[in-house]
């Protein structure tokens, strides 16, 4: 483990351009300490949870339902019993995000509950599957030939509210991928039972496997006929994209934001965006008139796409950088690297079936290289090297290692770890944080760096901007694509696995831009206590990597020692004009 180092505190600096004082850093025993008045609780619920969730697993069964709602409910009460107010900062932290955890649990479960409850009509042979699971768990015996006859009469009644729902011209999407999970619940419930008993007692070996398979074949044409309605049912314009994912609102994307601790609107969001790709604009034009030329950007672009390097050098490519970047970071002395983080990384080879959703890097404790494989065409093999580069990788490679994404599972399992309040704002904002911190120490060494880095910059502005739009039905996918191909320089096929990634890679709607959006917070948070002089680059990450995974907002309040009220809301404006910069 990091032995702490001692915090520089000193007195409260007022910066130009920013509202008001900053607050002092907390102090060292809060900053490192592991544990708080809420751990026991929340390691107890996640236990308790765990355990149920192991013996109730059947998808949308109303007795595993109301056990977690129970359960649920139980916890939130033992929390809500505590003093708040006299909480340390730290504790209050834990408590609003636990609270809120716990909420969003009760509400989705409420969800289950209504959407089963209006689904219930296509399933009235689910309570018997069900009892014939419960009494499985505790090893009942059974009479096979029983079982077959309930079989028997199960097919039956299956086959003909197949016939009804096959009628139906339309169900809302929402109630038919409901209805697809309780089929897909009920045939794993029954075979449960089949698999407990089969070829162990003779009576149900003899009488059951012939209906058991009758009735698991019709549970599987059953919720594949769901799914087939959620998906028909879903409004899709064609727009030659052949991409077709789901737009959720403004509604939505408020309520997402709100529960991230953002206090922007969508439109605030893009807003910033635009006002960042302004920058990046500026920065461009001038990296390309070094390179000689001119404002045409996109030849300066051209021309860095065309480093690649040869097949089969790209790993080599990928560790120099890697260690020119770690290097960086120890001269400047900017973050402690703990040996065993540094010793443990390694690369893999991404398919070419991924870099259809992946077309760059992907990484953590491993490095999935995205670059041409042997199944490609001659064009995708061309568009991955040119993607690619050099100069484009060198803002890629310390972001998804050190001291990007590495470095912070390998922080994460050490400190703090009963936390793992999963948000993207933290851990893509802390790896885009540190693009925008080495941008800061010249860490690009020459214009086509530059080149490579502000694409990258780019790149983030514009998910903001096309994954905002398209959210609130604004744009299309293909407008999307064409945004990233016009606008930033992707490689169409690149720009093309980015939105099909984005919409329909299983990434929830404020993923893309949770990027820039969370390493503004950082950045800002960087301002209070380190441009102020009262901490050390390194206390400051330091103390962060010690924190684990929270929304940026709660991780300002530990390090700033905010208190919090129960009910807590975020009015933190982070975000500073480029011009003020």
């Amino acid at each position: 483990m990091l032995s702490p180092k001692p915090l520089l505190v000193s007195a409260v600096l007022t910066l130009t351009g920013i509202s008001a004082a900053f607050a002092q850093p907390a102090p060292i025993n809060s900053l490192y300490q592991q544990t708080s008045e809420v751990h026991h609780l929340m390691a107890n619920y996640a236990a308790d949870r765990g355990s149920l969730t192991r013996f109730y697993v059947i998808e949308n069964s109303p007795e595993r339902r109301q056990r977690l709602e129970k359960l649920t409910n139980d916890y939130l009460g033992q929390l809500q019993k505590m003093d708040f107010d006299k909480l340390p900062v730290d504790s209050q932290v834990d408590y609003v995000l636990f609270q809120r955890n716990l909420q969003v649990d009760l509400r989705e479960l409420g969800k289950e509950a209504t959407e089963v409850s209006r689904t219930q009509a296509w399933f009235p042979f689910a309570d018997k599957i069900y009892a014939m699971e419960k009494s499985r768990r505790r090893g009942a015996a059974v009479n096979g030939e029983q079982i077959a006859i309930e079989l028997n009469a199960l097919g039956r009644e299956i086959m003909e509210a197949r016939k009804t729902v096959a009628k139906m011209e339309k169900i809302d999407p929402a109630l038919a991928e409901r209805a697809a999970g309780t089929a897909t619940g009920l045939k794993s419930a029954l075979k449960s039972i089949f698999e407990f008993y089969n070829a162990y007692d003779p009576n149900f070996t003899w009488w059951v496997p012939e209906p058991y398979k009758k009735v698991d074949t019709l549970l599987t044409s059953y919720a594949t006929l769901f799914t087939k309605k959620a998906k028909s049912d879903i409004p899709f314009k064609e727009d030659g994209s052949g991409i077709n994912g789901v737009a959720v609102g403004r509604d939505e994307l408020i309520r997402q934001l709100e529960f991230e601790f953002i206090s922007y609107t969508p439109e605030e969001l893009i807003d910033i965006a635009n006002k960042e790709f302004a920058w990046c604009d500026r920065e461009l034009l001038k990296a390309s008139r070094e390179m000689g030329f001119g404002d045409d950007w996109k030849k300066a672009q051209e021309k860095v796409k065309n480093s690649m390097v040869p097949v089969g050098k790209q790993p080599e490519m990928i560790l120099r950088l890697y260690n020119e970047s770690v290097s960086f970071l120890k001269q400047r002395d900017l973050i402690t690297i703990p040996p065993i983080a540094e010793e443990t990384w390694r690369m893999a080879m991404m398919s070419a079936e991924r870099q259809k959703f992946s077309p760059f890097f992907l990484g953590g404790e491993t490095i999935l290289i995205s670059y041409p494989t042997s199944a490609m065409s001659h064009e995708d093999k061309l568009m991955s090297m040119r993607g690619n580069n050099p100069h484009f990788s060198r803002a890629t490679v310390h972001h998804e290692l050190i001291a990007g994404h590495h470095l912070q599972g390998f922080m994460n399992n050490r400190y703090k770890s009963y936390r793992r309040f999963r948000t993207p704002f933290w851990t893509e904002g802390w790896a885009l944080y540190w693009e925008m911190i080495l941008w800061d120490m010249n860490f690009p060494q020459s214009p086509e760096d530059r080149v490579g880095m502000l694409f990258w910059r780019m790149h983030r502005c514009a998910r903001i901007i096309f994954s905002l739009n398209y959210h609130l039905g604004k744009w299309t996918p293909q407008q999307c694509i064409d945004f990233l191909v016009d606008r930033v320089g992707h490689e169409r096929a690149n720009a093309e696995g980015e939105v099909r990634r984005s919409f329909v890679g299983g990434y929830e709607p404020l993923y893309q831009l949770a990027y820039m959006t969370g390493a503004f917070q950082f950045y800002a948070l960087k301002k209070e206590l380190v441009d102020t002089k009262k901490m050390t680059y390194k206390q400051f990450h330091d103390a962060v990597m010690q924190q684990n995974s929270l929304p940026v907002d709660m991780v300002r309040a530990v390090m700033t020692n905010k208190k919090l009220s129960r009910d807590y809301k975020s009015t933190w404006k982070f975000y500073t004009p480029p011009a003020a910069k």
